[in-house]
């Protein structure tokens, strides 16, 4: 016999493991803390690729200038600069991408409860129904058709 409630909750729960599940099911087989510190980490090494894109084009774009003024330019000074510049954007970066992976693990820890206490749900449905089909097989086949 089909049960419209089971039926739904398996409905919504295939919808949930098809579209964000995996990706939930991923974050949730890490700890918190290892989940953010893979996450931070490889934003680093991302954010060092990127300033070093940003500072290579400026260089290149003023190259003619920096050519002219590389003798009478404080060189120490100028790589001062650029290290101080990239420890502030690895810093702010940082700190967002821990913010929102940190919100990412929560939020994906909660579904992943709610869609295991639906699995529960589901299960003791089934157990339900199949105890009920085993209180009538119980009973001799003449009297379940009266």
């Amino acid at each position: 016999m089909l049960n419209e409630s089971r039926i739904k909750l398996m409905t919504r729960m295939a919808s949930y493991e098809k579209e964000e599940g995996k990706r939930n099911m991923r974050i949730g087989t890490y700890f918190r803390g290892d989940y953010i510190a893979k996450e931070v980490m490889k934003s680093i090494v991302y954010g060092t690729i990127a300033y070093g894109i940003m500072v290579g084009m400026y260089l290149a774009y003023d190259f003619e200038v920096l050519m002219e003024e590389v003798y009478s330019m404080d060189l120490l000074t100028f790589g001062k600069v650029i290290l101080e510049r990239y420890l502030i954007l690895i810093a702010v970066y940082s700190v967002i991408t821990y913010i929102v992976y940190a919100l990412r693990h929560k939020s994906a820890r909660r579904k992943l409860r709610i869609y295991y206490n639906n699995l529960r749900r589901l299960s003791s449905m089934y157990k339900k129904e199949e105890s009920e089909e085993g209180d009538t097989e119980s009973v001799p086949k003449k009297e379940r058709t009266k």
